[in-house]
């Protein structure tokens, strides 16, 4: 019986990793044992930082509402605490992009907070 050496698979396995290499600068994208090391913790960094993504973000959300609202005499968490006792449904995200790009509409949206 002729010896089995599952060259196909091995070689598709191979062929895997050093294609999610490409690109990558001297061994690591020619050689298959860095390749496999480059690409598996890529990978980890990669898992890392989608989760990592949210946390920025938001981050940034709450940078952007807090100079926003620092001319009109507040600070984030006092507006923040304003909206939820008001009932506005508005998230972080939306907030930021008002105070971002219609400065006027968040004004209103402030100035209703404080009369109320």
């Amino acid at each position: 019986m002729p010896r089995a050496k599952n060259a196909v698979a091995s070689r598709k396995r191979r062929k895997k990793t050093l294609k999610s290499a490409k690109g990558y600068r001297g061994g690591k994208s020619k050689l298959l044992k860095t390749a496999m090391e480059s690409v598996e913790r890529s990978m980890l960094y990669a898992y890392r930082d989608r989760r990592k993504k949210k946390h920025d973000f938001r981050q940034l959300w709450i940078t952007r509402i807090n100079a926003a609202v620092r001319p009109h005499g507040l600070n984030y968490s006092q507006f923040i605490s304003m909206i939820a006792k008001n009932n506005i449904l508005l998230n972080r995200k939306v907030l930021a992009d008002l105070a971002a790009t219609d400065a006027v509409a968040f004004g209103k949206i402030v100035e209703s907070i404080q009369k109320a």
